[in-house]
């Protein structure tokens, strides 16, 4: 199945580029910034570079992805790969570097265009794909969803999730710098320890923590944390407080299309019950626009 991946950064005449396949399509990244003013000489951030100061970037459903802000010469392609059953693609992450992961669906409207007509039903878990980003920064980065902050991070990993929005619908992620002196920074970094002997692809029992609606971003991500759960964010409109958690969802192992919501939502399982995960499946916070 052929995809179309558009990233623009934000000038006036962005290009397009069409992907044969979702295997080319770190390559089609690459020659879409490359077209768009990311040049191969500022690509990456040399050691004489200014200190990073802010990037955003804007990713709708089916991607369409667009780079903006004084940073983004700081940014390179990692790549975009199909993600079965809710897994994580392995990205590699170099040491001094920031990894942004955003899943969204293909694009698949240039495929119904040339054959005039609807593409074929493609099941969920075989059509998201992620696209990878690498940001050349090694100091503290403040990561904002929708303009709500999420955490503070460096030489981290963090992945956003688009799957679930309208069409239409853009979410806006910006990662700044540590300028102004804004509060909760620098802070130091989750400490892992207790979860570097585990390996990611064997699924493990974990006991689910108490996450209410309304739950601050870092206080449910920590809970998520401490049962050594990948997270990835996602953005949607809810009655709650805007910049709040309103659920998390908590992939199950064996069952690929059954999660545990928190707070729970008439299933058996909920806070302080014990549930098998598959630790490749990243489970979710929804935080409230």
């Amino acid at each position: 199945m052929r995809s179309q991946l558009r990233i623009h950064d934000g000038r006036a005449h962005p290009h397009t580029y069409r992907a044969t396949a979702l295997a080319a399509g770190a390559a089609a990244l690459t020659t879409t910034l490359l077209a768009t003013g990311c040049d191969g000489t500022t690509a990456t951030a040399s050691a004489q570079d200014t200190a990073f100061a802010a990037v955003g970037f804007t990713v709708g459903p089916r991607g369409d992805i667009r780079l903006s802000g004084a940073s983004r010469t700081a940014i390179a392609p990692a790549g975009t790969h199909p993600v079965t059953a809710g897994r994580a693609h392995p990205f590699t992450r170099p040491a001094g570097s920031l990894l942004v992961v955003l899943r969204h669906w293909p694009d698949t409207r240039t495929e119904r265009a040339s054959r005039g007509r609807a593409p074929r039903m493609v099941a969920p878990e075989e059509a998201a794909v992620e696209t990878g980003f690498l940001v050349d920064t090694e100091d503290w980065v403040r990561a904002d969803l929708d303009g709500h902050p999420l955490q503070w991070l460096r030489r981290a990993t963090l992945r956003i999730d688009t799957t679930n929005t309208a069409a239409g619908d853009f979410a806006r992620l910006t990662l700044s710098g540590p300028h102004g002196g804004r509060s909760g920074q620098p802070t130091p970094p989750p400490d892992d320890r207790a979860c570097a002997h585990l390996d990611r692809w064997t699924n493990r029992s974990v006991v689910l923590p108490v996450v209410e609606a309304g739950t601050p971003v870092g206080t449910a991500l920590a809970r998520l944390r401490k049962q050594c759960l990948d997270v990835q964010y996602a953005s949607l409109p809810g009655t709650g407080r805007a910049g709040t958690v309103s659920r998390a969802v908590v992939p199950l192992a064996g069952r690929p299309n059954a999660a545990v919501v928190l707070p729970p939502d008439g299933v058996a399982e909920g806070p302080g019950d014990t549930v098998r995960v598959e630790p490749a499946r990243p489970a979710t916070l929804v935080v409230t626009r």
